[in-house]
């Protein structure tokens, strides 16, 4: 599992361990484990141009004395010095060793950003924002130091010009900024070098699960399993307009693994799932009652099911039931405008984009994309429920429990249904058994995995993906759980 900090959580580690050490241990390893970074993204250092971004902060001192090392290697290495001041025996080792003082941006092969740190927030301010821009037009590798400049470390957030890093080399253990976007859009490849924190980091604020961890998490049929122990699911979806949900949302659940699907819906979607689908048990409804379906171990309710008084009445039959019940798209409209739908002991996790976490909570769309984390974080509190927000990166938040991140997908799932197959497979494991929790992460997971697989670079449609999931859960062993967003150069 791959944990992530906030900047107060990184510099309290920090302070414990500098007592522990000589002065200037803690930045002679940073400068080591960086300008180590910087060489192998060079190939070969002698004779290389090299420009650090320097302001006034460790950042800078770290890009000082990598320069120095780099230098020292036989590389040409100039520094703008930004900041108001400057780490003084940083620079002068660097220009011990032959670095130059700079006052543009030039040809260089590499930049370093060591401009602000873990502890900068909200817009550059000048003349930083200015070098940012020109850094991220040069045709140059980019390494940012500890985080790239413009995004916050805590948040993700990013209130202005950020750098476009193409890989992110950050000290003692990840923030939580760089997984999160926007922020995580612009680290690229991301390096994670060790300066000894791990015994004085208290527990994360986020993590992303690894394949290895969705593996074992994962419910496997053993000798004595059957049908019902493998997980029924329910699925309340579809109507006469929108027929394609009902046969997506169900496709999901199946090819995830529920030991059985039992569908209820009006006559056009049932005539979908029935032709697509015939290992599903169908009711086919005329009045909204659940009462006649059938045992039941988990609900999915939402995905194309419509907003009226006939949908409200069927998913208030859903939510009364005594299992946990995943609310998607439509049934998120419904209960945004009567949250004592809400008022429920059992489980229940949520699956919004932005825009329908914003209708939950009252607030715009775009207020939720720009800070996914804490939007996230209130509607769990405020709703008593699990959240998993959709989206650039998607985000599963329970109150009192470290915000699980995703990091598989390719932008290809951006596209009409795929929202329905998710709600499918984490219904699946909700009725194996999974809280909503380990449900939302892994079937987030697994939903970009499938999604990535599926696309191979080029479009895909929804069927395509909940088509790949059986694929996806024989890969989790092997090497496909990777972030394939990451890359050390800007294409």
């Amino acid at each position: 599992m791959r944990t992530a900090y906030t900047a107060d959580q990184i510099r309290a580690a920090e302070l414990a361990l500098m007592a522990t050490l000589p002065e200037g241990t803690l930045m002679q390893r940073a400068a080591s484990g960086l300008a180590a970074v910087c060489a192998t993204l060079l190939g070969r250092v002698y004779g290389s141009r090299v420009l650090l971004l320097v302001g006034s902060g460790d950042n800078g001192g770290d890009a000082l004395y990598a320069g120095e090392r780099l230098a020292r290697r036989g590389a040409r290495v100039e520094a703008i010095l930004a900041g108001s001041k400057t780490h003084a025996e940083g620079l002068a080792a660097f220009l011990a060793a032959g670095g130059r003082i700079a006052d543009e941006v030039g040809t260089p092969d590499l930049v370093v950003d060591g401009l602000v740190g873990i502890g900068a927030s909200g817009a550059l301010r000048e003349p930083y924002a200015s070098l940012v821009a020109e850094a991220n037009a040069v045709d140059a590798l980019v390494v940012a130091v500890d985080v790239p400049s413009g995004v916050d470390s805590s948040t993700g957030r990013v209130a202005g010009v950020a750098v476009e890093a193409h890989i992110t080399v950050t000290m003692g253990a990840c923030k939580t900024g760089l997984l999160v976007d926007p922020g995580a859009s612009r680290v690229g490849a991301l390096e994670v070098i060790d300066i000894g924190l791990g015994p004085y980091l208290p527990d994360p604020d986020v993590a992303a699960l690894t394949a290895e961890d969705v593996d074992s998490l994962l419910p496997r049929p053993g000798a004595e399993s059957d049908k019902y122990r493998r997980g029924v699911v329910g699925i309340a979806a579809g109507s006469d307009r929108y027929t394609g949900a009902a046969v997506l949302s169900v496709g999901g659940a199946l090819r995830a693994g529920a030991g059985m699907v039992r569908y209820v819906g009006t006559a056009p979607p049932v005539q979908q799932v029935r032709a697509h689908w015939p290992e599903a048990i169908i009711t086919e409804l005329d009045h909204p009652s659940i009462g006649d379906v059938g045992r039941v171990q988990a609900w999915v309710a939402g995905p194309g099911l419509g907003t009226g008084e006939w949908a409200h009445e069927l998913l208030a039959g859903v939510l009364a039931t005594d299992v946990p019940v995943l609310l998607d798209a439509d049934a998120l409209t419904i209960v945004a405008r009567d949250r004592g739908l809400l008022r429920r002991t059992a489980p229940v996790l949520v699956t919004p984009h932005a825009g329908e976490l914003g209708r939950l909570l009252g607030v715009p769309s775009d207020r939720v994309e720009a800070s996914r984390l804490e939007h996230a974080r209130r509607a769990a509190a405020e709703l008593g429920v699990t959240v998993l927000l959709k989206g650039s990166t998607t985000v599963i938040a329970e109150e009192d429990r470290p915000v699980r991140v995703n990091q598989t997908g390719t932008s290809w799932l951006a596209t009409g249904g795929t929202g329905d197959v998710l709600s499918g497979i984490a219904g699946a494991l909700l009725a194996a058994g999974l809280t909503a929790y380990d449900a939302g992460a892994c079937a987030a997971f697994l939903h970009g995995l499938a999604g990535r697989l599926a696309a191979d670079g080029a479009p895909l449609t929804a069927a395509d993906v909940a088509a790949a999931v059986p694929a996806a859960i024989r890969s989790l062993s092997g090497s496909l759980g990777g972030d394939s967003r990451s890359a050390a150069r800007r294409s």
